[in-house]
């Protein structure tokens, strides 16, 4: 007998302070790494699948992001949200704060 199946791991990156897209209010989002691993016997061998997710902290909305926008949103978090062009694109989510007030 073979027993397989699948299991999820849930990873947050990191917290950044973005305007929400459905509220529209400036608010912490997490940002959230969901990893799906085929398991064999319990003991879990590779990732079958890799979603990014940003949730907001005021509405609980959220937003599927692709690899690429996770990696600049992670890397400004690092940078204390100084700098770089912003997160995803489309309806002013993901737009940091600061760049959203400048004229």
């Amino acid at each position: 007998m073979i027993i397989f199946g699948t299991k999820g791991y849930l990873y947050q990156l990191a917290i950044l302070t973005l305007v929400c897209g459905q509220c529209g209010n400036p608010s912490a989002h997490t940002l959230r790494k969901r990893v799906t691993k085929f398991s064999l016997f319990f003991v879990p061998l590779f990732p079958v699948s890799t979603k990014y997710a940003t949730q907001c902290t005021f509405c609980g909305a959220e937003q599927r992001v692709s690899a690429e926008q996770a990696e600049q949103l992670q890397a400004q978090a690092l940078n204390g949200g100084q700098g770089g062009p912003g997160g995803p694109g489309g309806q002013g989510y993901g737009q940091p704060q600061q760049q959203r007030y400048q004229g």
